[in-house]
């Protein structure tokens, strides 16, 4: 048995190099293999580096390969080509199966990379660290079985909790947290000024992240290079428990998919849905699904989110010339950016134009309406905004900010969000039609929709004034006001925007032949 799967398992690797995405298949594999290349003489270069040095590359390395092995796969959709259920039909021993499948999982173009590059490192390890080689190649051989079975357990997860066909809305919801998460910590660490050494935060993090799961077996060399014995008999068992605990999930995986029939996915004739079959099957998640749409196709939209960046990076420059400092202009984009996308949907009724008659004629309460029409603006606002902060903080070098200037941009994000939630209801105005250009500005017959908006600004600002004060003495006095300002700035901005959120949601409910009068007048 272990021989046929062995062999099925090279005939599926070499049948992606036939075919119709033979190109494809090739092009994958050259570049697996320049990377590869560049990583292995990237670890041979770190047979001369300081040994602190050389153990925050590796180990920070090898956890993100961990995470990257076992998030890829969720994120991708990619399918295990040895999926477990397709042996059921032919009567397998379910005890000796995962065992099998888990040495097949070796076999494989990621997988000979990663064994390529602990190779390297193990060699590297022995030869500079002085460790004798037994000990070293049983540590790389954790790190690599590790590594390498993480990947068929985010697969058989993927398989077992997510849809088979992987909707290309719900890749994009898997997407924003990575981004959110990982731009800043990659912003902060490019950002620190190494000078010959490793600077504290760095090195403090590497310890931490030495003890766990992620990079235990890497660790575990360094500690013995550097004669840590404590160190070493910590890290040493953390990586064998983690493998050890790795091969009994992957054992009990493997026998709940050979012996578990799974419930027809209910959602699968919905498959071409979008939106609709990602998100809650009520009132909101139909809102939202129906927003997001027009958000990433209207072109109306398209235009509104690509200035908000535009116009935040632009306002850098007359500071500058107006003699500003370049680190205190390099600090106003992001809250700009924030104010701007809070007031975006302040005029989203109008721009429904007829299709409001939907929401009203089937009773869609209030409150599910505002936060609904919410969605497209949260879900691209937050992701540029991670990536905002964390290049401005890399700009100004001042990270102490971060708590602050993240309380600034949910202040104003989230109040603005709340107040145009209220001005969308009151006083909407005529905007160009679907299809017809974004800047093509119709006559308009009264001037009450300008409060609406100038409205939602003021608001807005009136709201964040305790977080902006805060954040002015954060700058001025230092970090010790920057708890404050960063719960002070979520506070209010929840508050702001859930209370909004009700208000004009009771307005909505009470005003549909208004608004219907006004879609189909304007």
């Amino acid at each position: 048995m272990v021989a046929h799967v062995l062999r099925l398992r090279l005939a599926l690797v070499a049948g992606a190099l036939r075919g119709e995405r033979l190109v494809r298949s090739v092009l994958a594999v050259l570049v697996t293999a320049a990377i590869t290349v560049a990583v292995c003489l990237a670890v041979l270069g770190l047979g001369s580096a300081p040994l602190p040095t050389a153990r925050a590359i590796i180990v920070f390395s090898a956890a993100a390969a961990f995470l990257a092995f076992f998030l890829g796969p969720m994120l991708t959709g990619t399918q295990d080509q040895l999926d477990p259920r397709r042996f059921a039909p032919f009567g397998v021993d379910e005890k000796r199966m995962p065992w099998i499948l888990a040495l097949a999982s070796l076999v494989s173009v990621p997988s000979t990379a990663l064994l390529v590059v602990h190779a390297f490192f193990v060699a590297v390890s022995i030869t500079v660290g002085r460790i004798a080689w037994p000990v070293a190649v049983l540590a790389g051989l954790v790190g690599v079985i590790s590594t390498a079975l993480i990947a068929r357990i985010g697969m058989a997860i993927s398989a077992i909790a997510l849809p088979e066909r992987r909707s290309r809305e719900l890749t994009v919801l898997f997407w924003i947290p990575i981004i959110v998460v990982a731009f800043p910590v990659a912003a902060y660490v490019s950002s620190m000024e190494w000078n010959g050494h490793v600077p504290d935060g760095v090195a403090a993090v590497t310890a931490a992240v030495g003890f766990t799961p992620l990079a235990a077996p890497q660790a575990f060399l360094f500690h013995v290079a550097a004669g840590e014995v404590g160190a070493a008999w910590g890290s040493g068992l953390i990586a064998v428990a983690t493998l050890a605990g790795i091969l009994a999930l992957w054992a009990y995986l493997v026998r709940r998919m050979l012996t578990t029939t799974e419930r027809p996915y209910a959602a699968r004739e919905r498959s071409g849905l979008g939106w609709f079959s990602v998100l809650p099957a009520n009132a909101f998640g139909a809102v939202a699904a129906r927003s997001l749409v027009y958000w990433m196709r209207d072109r109306r939209y398209i235009v509104n989110i690509l200035i908000v960046p535009i116009a935040g990076v632009l306002t850098v420059f007359p500071l500058m010339v107006a003699g500003v400092p370049p680190w205190a202009a390099a600090l106003v984009p992001v809250p700009l950016m924030a104010l701007f996308f809070g007031w975006l949907p302040h005029n989203d009724v109008a721009y429904d134009s007829t299709a409001l008659w939907v929401h009203i004629a089937s009773g869609v309460r209030g409150l599910p309406d505002r936060l609904g029409r919410l969605v497209p603006v949260l879900l691209v606002s937050i992701p540029v905004l991670a990536i905002a902060v964390s290049v401005t903080l890399a700009f100004v070098g001042k990270w102490e900010l971060l708590l602050p200037l993240i309380g600034v941009a949910a202040a104003l994000l989230l109040t603005g969000l709340g107040m145009s939630s209220i001005a969308s209801v009151i006083a909407p105005y005529a905007v160009s039609r679907p299809g017809d250009s974004p800047f093509q500005q119709p006559q308009r017959s009264s001037s009450h929709g300008s409060w609406g908006a100038a409205g939602t600004f003021v608001g807005a600002l009136v709201f964040s004034i305790p977080t902006l004060w805060l954040f002015v003495l954060t700058v001025v006095d230092g970090d010790r006001h920057a708890p404050a300002t960063f719960w002070t700035g979520v506070i209010t901005g929840v508050l702001v925007l859930f209370g909004g959120a009700a208000i004009g949601g009771a307005i909505f409910e009470r005003s549909g032949a208004r608004l219907m009068e006004f879609a189909e007048t304007t």
